[in-house]
């Protein structure tokens, strides 16, 4: 999926106004963001049609003409989304080789110039459509760090003997930011795959058309100066840091073929930037990583029990899960991989979607009350994100025969944390903030029942 990597320690200034002093606090659409929680990323360029194709073998790119998917149905892919639970999706509109899936004006190497609905074709704008159709968020991948049509590697510099200048590579990718930034509505999200080239650097100034373009729109590994940022969790294999905290003084620009540790954020930093996990549906030693399809690859896919620890270990780790899936050379999602999407989603709502109780409340201790004594195993806990992060340690206790015993500790709790526990037959739950920056805030504090053969074990 990725190139090369390097963390990138920057000196990010304060974030928005904080509610109390020392607390910092998410933006709107940070907080949107947050309560998105699942999305995915479609991946779909050349490897698909030439899997021998390396896009550093400069000069050896296959022709436009290579594209030429034959069933490609954009509302099949939605609709696939939307089983798992999906509610916003993210379009690889230019991925490493240069192909660009919408009829850009800044060079040939397009969609316009492929057998694809007579060169008419723009997938961006048939995705965005099928998004906002279905209701999902729509977001675009618009990587600026390579592109093996113009000879560019990471972090966005032409390699010598390239077609282009440095300066005409950054006058083309302004052009194209601006197309997929104006052309096609307010979007969601913005992936920066490897992060962005700094003006200073010698990149283009992405920075400025950001600011001009699509102010609202979350940047996963944005411009540092961009107001609405996320970071990457340092791996694609689905876990996050535990703990994850969605302040901090260092992000990433990095394109994942290589894991960074200490990502863990900082609950006395001066700027949110919560973490996204982007991982595959298919095996990470599948084809390309698991992002590209290839030919008879349909049975390496992730089973349930595996997917649903990859959920609990994101999600439940206070960041969002952005799951790749696969377009095969009809341009559809293939059967094995709709089929596996649907029964993760509703593994998830089978074991997430109706708590057995649940409480809600602002101090140091939440109690929830059950009915009659029921065998329990997990939680969820939720922080009010208006109020920032507040909680920096909780002891989880549970109520039995014997009186109050403890069933986990922990320190981040962010937007959501789940917490799994050996089963035990409680009467009462109740979360005790040990450590706190402010009056905790408790969105929720939820109990679950334990489930025979419980699909995440």
């Amino acid at each position: 999926m990725r190139l090369s990597a390097f963390a990138l320690t920057v000196g990010l200034a304060a974030a928005a106004c904080a509610a109390e002093p020392g607390i910092v606090v998410p933006s709107a659409a940070q907080r949107a963001w947050a309560e998105a929680e699942i999305g995915v990323l479609f991946h779909f360029d050349m490897p698909v049609f030439r899997p021998d194709y390396n896009w550093r073998r400069w000069g050896s790119h296959p022709p436009a003409e290579t594209f030429n998917p034959t069933a490609l149905d954009v509302g099949q892919w939605i609709r696939a989304a939307k089983s798992l639970g999906a509610t916003y999706a993210v379009l690889v509109a230019k991925h490493c080789s240069g192909f660009s899936l919408w009829p850009t004006k800044a060079h040939a190497y397009s969609i316009a110039h492929s057998p694809y609905q007579g060169g008419k074709g723009d997938l961006v704008r048939d995705f965005v459509e099928a998004c906002r159709r279905e209701g999902l968020k729509p977001g675009l991948y618009a990587s600026t760090t390579a592109n093996g049509y113009l000879w560019v590697d990471n972090p966005g510099r032409v390699r010598p003997g390239g077609p282009v200048t440095q300066a005409q590579y950054n006058a083309i990718v302004e052009t194209q930011l601006r197309e997929l930034w104006t052309n096609y509505g307010p979007l969601f999200e913005i992936w920066f795959d490897g992060g962005v080239l700094a003006r200073k650097e010698g990149g283009a100034d992405v920075a400025a058309l950001l600011r001009e373009l699509q102010p609202q729109a979350i940047a996963f590994q944005g411009p540092p100066s961009h107001p609405h940022l996320i970071r990457w969790v340092g791996n694609e294999t689905g876990t996050a840091p535990d703990p994850c905290w969605a302040t901090c003084a260092e992000t990433t620009k990095a394109d994942g073929t290589r894991v960074i540790e200490g990502l863990h954020g900082d609950p006395a930093a001066s700027r949110w930037c919560p973490g996204e996990a982007d991982f595959t549906l298919r095996h990470n030693a599948a084809f390309q990583g698991g992002w590209f399809w290839k030919a008879g690859q349909d049975d390496r896919l992730f089973t349930v029990p595996q997917l649903m620890r990859k959920y609990e270990e994101t999600v439940g780790r206070n960041t969002n899960m952005l799951l790749g899936v696969v377009i095969d050379d009809r341009g559809l999602v293939p059967e094995a991989d709709c089929r596996r999407l649907a029964e993760f989603g509703a593994a998830i709502r089978a074991r997430y979607g109706t708590p057995l109780a649940s409480a809600a409340g602002e101090g140091e201790t939440v109690e929830v009350r059950l009915g009659a004594p029921a065998t329990l195993d997990r939680a969820i806990l939720q922080e009010d994100l208006t109020g920032g992060e507040r909680v920096l340690a909780y002891v989880l206790e549970g109520l039995a025969e014997g009186g109050w015993a403890p069933l986990a500790t922990g320190t981040n709790i962010g937007h959501k944390r789940i917490v799994t526990f050996a089963p035990r037959t409680l009467s009462a739950v109740r979360l005790r903030v040990t450590q706190a920056k402010a009056t905790p805030r408790i969105r929720a504090l939820a109990v679950f029942s334990k489930q025979e053969g419980n699909i995440a074990k």
